[in-house]
């Protein structure tokens, strides 16, 4: 079921984006409406998966997760059954903040958060013990210059 949303929705959308604590009446007062059109577009939005897990951003530095790594994989192994151990893996492992399957000579590409380089390697020889993979490359994050979520909703 495809919801059209006008400017009003991506004002609200835009709003929980920005902050999604805020309470109706804040976002209502933003966006320049009421309390209860408001809530019914958001209700809307949420049944139409528009608008999915509400969450809260953690501090990695402050927790002490100080290293971000890329981790770049070839495969040479594409069967069902390794890609679905390989999934599975990726998918038990909380270090693992993201993981992608790309196009071109790379063939995954993950964004994984741990407290150091020792940790790291934890963290790949458990992978490697796991499943097969040709070639790993691990690019160490020197600073994070831009990290967001939020989606450009201009129309």
């Amino acid at each position: 079921m495809a919801v059209r949303i006008d400017e009003v929705d991506r004002k609200i959308l835009a709003e929980m984006q920005r902050d999604a604590s805020q309470s109706l009446d804040e976002i209502a007062k933003a966006v320049g409406s009421s309390k209860t059109p408001v809530w019914n577009r958001i209700r809307k939005m949420k049944d139409a998966g528009i608008i999915g897990q509400q969450t809260v951003f953690l501090d990695a530095d402050a927790l002490g997760f100080e290293a971000c790594f890329f981790v770049l994989i070839r495969t040479s192994e594409h069967e069902a059954d390794w890609q679905a151990r390989f999934l599975k893996a990726l998918r038990d492992r909380a270090e693992v903040q993201e993981a992608h399957r790309l196009a071109g000579e790379i063939d995954y590409i993950l964004k994984v958060r741990v407290k150091n380089a020792r940790a790291y390697d934890a963290f790949y020889q458990a992978l490697i013990s796991e499943v097969r993979v040709f070639n790993v490359t691990a690019l160490l994050s020197m600073e994070e210059i831009k990290s967001t979520t939020m989606l450009p909703l201009e129309t």
